[in-house]
């Protein structure tokens, strides 16, 4: 009498009676490259969120000080010359050629300002609900009117680094908003259109067509210009 083995192939098991969502998510989970990313994503989209706080400086402040400053580099050797376990940045002689008119700086390592963590800056709201003034980095008093440029600043003096991820917030804000709208736009016209049919259904995607011949690039600027951030 013969005996048939019969081979169970769970790993095909549990594939044919998966869900949707799980078959998903265990594709996402061998994809490295996606996992990488949405890690980068949720940090750029987490930075979004409590712009206000990461900004040191108000993005729209001019300053009229401090035009086209360079990048200022972090360093742990203070005045003195020795090391210093608190991080700093010298200070910067400006420099202003008589005949281009040309801005210039120059690092003085004669002055040095040490780095301090949860200072209290510009009043804001965090999350757009609790007043408070608390930023993660900037300089303590003994600064005095001297300032942290880590991206440097724009030519009427305004600090890069708070205008990019205050600039951030918009741009991630734009594609958030702009697919939400674009999912129930499409539910909405397409579940009517599809319903009655007819002239609606014609009416409907002639206002389609005319809507997807509109450049999209000024429809995203007037929606960032409307979001309320």
């Amino acid at each position: 009498m013969e005996t048939t083995i019969v081979k169970v192939d769970k790993k095909r098991d549990r594939i044919a009676v998966a869900t949707p969502r799980q078959l998903m998510w265990w594709k996402f989970r061998k994809h490295r490259i996606a996992g990488f990313s949405a890690i980068v994503l949720f940090i750029f989209y987490f930075i979004a969120l409590f712009a206000d706080f990461f900004c040191p400086y108000d993005p729209i402040a001019f300053d009229a000080k401090h035009k086209f400053v360079p990048p200022m580099g972090i360093t742990f050797i203070n005045a003195e010359g020795d090391f210093s376990l608190r991080p700093g940045v010298h200070g910067l002689i400006m420099n202003k050629d008589p005949e281009t008119l040309r801005i210039t700086y120059q690092t003085d390592k004669s002055t040095w300002y040490p780095l301090h963590f949860f200072v209290k800056g510009r009043p804001y709201k965090l999350l757009w609900l609790i007043d408070t003034d608390i930023h993660i980095f900037g300089l303590g008093k003994e600064a005095g009117d001297h300032k942290i440029f880590l991206l440097g600043s724009d030519r009427l003096g305004r600090d890069m680094l708070s205008r990019i991820v205050t600039g951030a917030r918009i741009s991630l804000s734009i594609g958030l908003v702009s697919v939400f709208l674009s999912l129930t736009l499409g539910i909405v016209l397409g579940g009517i259109s599809g319903y009655y049919g007819g002239w609606i259904d014609n009416v409907i995607q002639r206002v389609i067509e005319f809507l997807r011949s509109i450049p999209t690039l000024p429809l995203w600027m007037a929606l960032g210009a409307a979001l309320p951030l």
